[in-house]
């Protein structure tokens, strides 16, 4: 099967205006081309193989995914994998936890980009955070944005929602978009719980026009993604993502 060509984030034109879930839904899921090129397909589980990872790049590149999602250990053989496809390769930093060195994610993003990686997910020093140390917060994500964005990548930047409350969420989303965030995206899948339609809109009133914002975690069904695309997202993270696609009519 020919591949198909993705949508990225750097084909949408965001700014500081609104933003159109209902027309950007509608349009999304008019059919599985469409929806495939907004969903990372993605493979975190620590006990991945080297084969459940190409199993993964085969069908970033047959259904047109938006990004083949790895952890940094696979990053080398994803990367070799999708070698002059049009699908790039997605690698998470300081994950799960946001509890790493601002310097250890600096370099892992560095060293990730220069193995070809153009899209990273890092998660938030959620401790910072919740200590309302936010200066601290905005350096962390501001140093991984310039490192990410000197190398012509993506930096979605995972606010791990279910362990926030509804301040610590808008005054996330608010440091993580004025501190470079590309994305500003729900959850791991490894905490306490995942992506909420109530979250999602959270983010996107908050980020409007100004950036994307990604759901993820739980996300199973075709049903479960039309309920966040109509909430604002315009990327989805999920493990699912053939069979997902597959509701709306891919084989």
């Amino acid at each position: 099967m020919a591949s198909i060509t993705p949508i990225h984030a750097s084909d949408l034109e965001f700014d500081n205006g609104s933003f159109d879930a209902a027309a950007f839904a509608a349009n999304t899921l008019s059919s599985w081309h469409a929806l495939a090129g907004i969903i990372d397909h993605t493979l975190l589980k620590p006990e991945a193989t080297r084969e459940q990872v190409e199993n993964l790049c085969d069908e970033a590149v047959r259904y047109g995914f938006a990004c083949a999602m790895v952890n940094p250990v696979w990053a080398s053989t994803a990367a070799n994998l999708l070698s002059g496809t049009r699908v790039p390769v997605g690698v998470v930093i300081g994950f799960p936890l946001g509890a790493s060195l601002t310097s250890t994610l600096r370099h892992e993003a560095a060293a990730l980009t220069r193995l070809g990686v153009r899209e990273l997910d890092m998660v938030i020093p959620v401790g910072q955070l919740k200590s309302g140390n936010h200066q601290a917060v905005q350096h962390t994500i501001h140093a991984a944005a310039l490192v990410a964005h000197h190398h012509g990548a993506l930096l979605k930047v995972i606010l791990e929602t279910c362990l926030l409350t509804v301040e610590e969420k808008l005054r996330a989303a608010e440091i993580a978009i004025q501190a470079g965030a590309d994305f500003l995206k729900t959850s791991t899948g490894f905490s306490t719980g995942g992506a909420t339609a109530a979250d999602v809109a959270l983010l996107r009133g908050v980020a409007g026009g100004r950036c994307g914002v990604k759901a993820s975690g739980g996300i199973r069904t075709l049903a479960d993604v039309r309920t966040m695309l109509e909430a604002g997202a315009n990327r989805i993270g999920a493990s699912a993502s053939v069979a997902i696609v597959r509701e709306l009519g891919a084989e």
